[in-house]
């Protein structure tokens, strides 16, 4: 990409808040639910967890439903996406949701567990490594979850041409027409996966991944 991939955040999001579930519903064939299980079976315990990029809040209300009794801390770059999770998250009181930077961001608390769904593409992993271990208990898990694009030849056709059909929602859906035709070329051009491993494994940590559906997208774990 011509610009640092972080850059392309408000670009892509900065109006698409109040459309997002249904988008990334429809945009992943009602697989991003699926992988929100998979992340979800990665967590056995824990009393504080920390979900980065938390966006309309998905994934952190699955969390704070698994574990009730747990302190859920979420964190966005984007207002809106925050204005909209706050709103969708009113039944659940072990929940708080701050404004701020991923890789950026200083707490007092440290945590359990870390998950970051959809946002390793945009960071850098040396910065955000290093700022998740910091706020990582001993023992504590970070969880990273994004796109990868599939090395099958097949499924990767098959990719190639669903995201082709899908930039047809931009014309129904002006806000999210820059998002539909950037996100796929950052896919392609990512290699997160290979260069998070790197970088948690020299920072100590014990790395393990799984690709998702033929490698249409991946979890990367690290446990201190």
């Amino acid at each position: 990409m011509a610009e640092p991939a972080k850059n392309l955040v408000p670009k892509f999001f900065d109006d698409t808040g109040t459309t997002y579930d249904g988008v990334v519903s429809y945009g992943t064939l009602g697989k991003d639910k699926y992988w929100k299980k998979k992340i979800l079976e990665q967590i056995s315990d824990g009393s504080s967890f920390l979900d980065l990029a938390c966006g309309t809040g998905i994934l952190t209300r699955e969390i704070a439903a698994k574990f009730p009794n747990a302190k859920i801390v979420g964190i966005d770059i984007t207002k809106s996406y925050l204005d909209v999770a706050k709103q969708n998250s009113n039944s659940f009181d072990n929940i708080s949701f701050i404004l701020d930077d991923a890789e950026e961001f200083k707490l007092d608390s440290k945590f359990d567990c870390i998950t970051a769904s959809y946002l390793p593409k945009y960071c850098d992993p040396g910065i955000l490594v290093k700022n998740c271990i910091m706020h990582l208990n001993p023992g504590g898990k970070i969880i990273f979850h994004d796109f990868t694009y599939p090395k099958n030849p097949a499924v990767r056709g098959l990719w190639n041409f669903f995201l082709t059909i899908l930039r047809l929602v931009g014309y129904f859906i002006p806000s999210w027409k820059d998002a539909l035709i950037g996100l796929p070329k950052l896919i392609r051009s990512t290699n997160w996966l290979h260069n998070y491993s790197n970088v948690m494994k020299k920072s100590g940590l014990k790395v393990s991944n799984q690709y998702l559906t033929y490698g249409a997208a991946a979890i990367l774990t690290g446990t201190k």
